[in-house]
Order: structure tokens, then sequence, then C-alpha cells
């Protein structure tokens, strides 16, 4: 029995990204990053803005582009992150100056989860269980001076 190898193809670099989603365009900060391995940019653009097609424009997308000596290239796109998620939720331009002794805003517990279930497809996060992702964001929205509550009080 003869097993099949899979053919490792030598990496030039892994290049990582913050893309509007829906918005990848062939200027910068894409052009740029990806023209220096002379990979398609256009054919990341397309296939960006389809993958991201399903979140709402100007949604920070992070990117890892895996670019092989051959110039071709794979990409892995990730949810927005945990900081963005609760900034939309708690209503606020920025977190706390003084995290920890300045409160800047509330969520509720509901908001945590549903950040939370959102994560859980992420590359990294699909072998965390929801209760410690929820864990961990709630310690982001602490460090952010975002105090999580069960209910608002209206």
């Amino acid at each position: 029995m003869s097993v099949a190898k899979e053919i490792r193809r030598p990496i030039a670099a892994t290049i990582r990204l913050t893309v509007p989603a829906g918005a990848a365009r062939p200027a910068p900060p894409v052009g740029p990053a990806l023209g220096q391995y002379r990979l398609n940019l256009m054919a990341f653009c397309k296939d960006f803005n389809a993958r991201t097609q399903k979140y709402k424009p100007d949604t920070p997308m992070a990117v890892t582009i895996t670019a092989y000596k051959d110039n071709t290239f794979e990409f892995i796109v990730k949810s927005p992150s945990v900081t963005w998620f609760l900034k939309k939720a708690a209503g606020i331009e920025s977190g706390s100056s003084r995290p920890g002794h300045v409160v800047t805003s509330s969520i509720t517990v509901r908001h945590v989860y549903e950040i939370a279930k959102l994560k859980q497809s992420d590359p990294y996060c699909q072998f965390m269980s929801l209760e410690s992702i929820c864990k961990s964001i709630m310690g982001t929205a602490n460090s952010m001076g975002i105090k999580v509550v069960r209910d608002l009080e209206e």
C-alpha cells in the first residue's frame, strides 16, 4: 500500500491584515502588502469581497494570507475582534482611559452570549466551550471599562 503524501509548497510569507468587509481594493493597505510578494491582487480582492459580503460594510475583518513561493496564495478570514463587538454593543467609540476606575458603559450577559456565539466559528475558538469564550469576553470588557450586568436598568 502506498500512502499519498500531501505536497508541501514552500511558503514565502504570512501576511496579516485588517480589511473592511466587502471593501478590499488593490490600493493601500492591500496592494503594497500583496504586491511585494507578486500575488494576484484582483483575485484576492474578488475572493475576499465574495466571502465577506454577508457582513455589514466597513466591518473590520482580520485576514491571514499565506503567500507561497510560486506566487499563489491562500487566506483565512476571521470574524471581527471582540473589542469591536463590545464597542458596538455598548454604543461607545473607545474604551475607558482608566479601566477598573472609570466605567464607560455597560452591556448585558445576553450581549456577551451573542458575541460568544459569533466568535465560536473562528478557527482558534472552535474547540473552546461557549462558557470559556464568554469568560474571555467578560475579561476583555472589564479591561475596556465596560461593566457586564445581568439586566440593563431603564
